[in-house]
């Protein structure tokens, strides 16, 4: 059987002016066009060719030699070209663009803009792209503890995390206590493994491990301290809500740069306020 959507390797079964029909051997029940253009030189009846079958224009099964960006079931990044009605069209590396339907976006996306999405075929039989790419990851990952790893932001929820696509394709979660800082959706980033589970979906972290984030920190503690006069008006006992709004870090966090600032004698601490000496 043809498949859609994806590479496989078919037999020339007859030639015409205008190209050759492929089709499984020993099948002619079943066949698909290869354009002349398309057709490598020197190409005769019996050949086998690997191609890549898709719908044309005119909702025609049609090959092509020319290698996608990906196939029925695999994840890309790819550009959005367009931005229609219906919604937006993204270049697969094919003549024909592929359609991304609004209601499988995640977020409204402008021409120009690159995202990461899955290919599927549609209930009418056409590839179609979707950016709720969470049931096409992949929790067979090579990463281990500590490996640091990038991906893209593809989902956000408040009370589990940022679900993050590692390579663009395997499981990844920075979890809602590590999300500190401003993520957005398809945001690239870079990340710490803190642990693989049991299953082999990875828990992510944007921050080092808390003795080599330190120093990083109190450099911003002191670039916060700087804005506000050399003067910041609260100290080491203030809210948590407080320290992730100026700070964007964990009170721990806040605290272990602020004691590293306070043994490096560039701060003192009174009863309100932390001031830069």
């Amino acid at each position: 059987m043809i498949e859609l959507g994806k590479i496989q390797t078919l037999t020339v079964q007859r030639e015409k002016d205008f190209g050759v029909y492929l089709g499984q051997e020993g099948d002619d029940k079943q066949s698909v066009l290869l354009p002349r253009k398309q057709v490598p030189e020197g190409t005769k009846t019996g050949d086998s060719l690997e191609v890549f079958v898709y719908k044309d224009s005119e909702d025609r099964m049609i090959a092509t030699t020319t290698v996608p960006k990906l196939q029925v079931g695999e994840t890309a990044v790819l550009p959005v070209k367009d931005v229609v009605k219906i919604g937006a069209f993204l270049d697969m590396g094919l003549e024909k663009d592929l359609l991304l339907p609004f209601k499988e976006q995640n977020h409204r996306v402008r021409p120009g803009e690159e995202c990461l999405v899955a290919l599927y075929v549609d209930k009418s039989g056409r590839l179609a792209a979707t950016m709720k790419v969470y049931p096409y990851m992949s929790a067979e990952s090579p990463y281990k503890k500590d490996d640091k790893v990038t991906g893209t932001i593809y989902e956000i929820s408040e009370t589990l995390g940022a679900f993050v696509a590692v390579d663009n394709r395997y499981f990844g979660l920075i979890p809602k206590k590590e999300l500190y800082g401003s993520f957005h959706l398809g945001d690239v980033v870079e990340v710490r493994v803190v642990k693989v589970r049991e299953d082999g979906k990875l828990d992510l972290s944007p921050r080092q491990k808390a003795y080599l984030q330190m120093d990083a920190d109190a450099q911003m503690v002191l670039q916060v301290i700087d804005e506000f006069d050399g003067v910041l008006p609260f100290n080491d006992k203030a809210r948590p809500e407080t320290i992730l709004r100026e700070f964007q870090m964990s009170k721990n966090a806040f605290k272990r740069a602020v004691g590293c600032l306070l043994k490096e004698n560039k701060i003192r601490i009174t009863e309100k306020t932390i001031e830069m000496i």
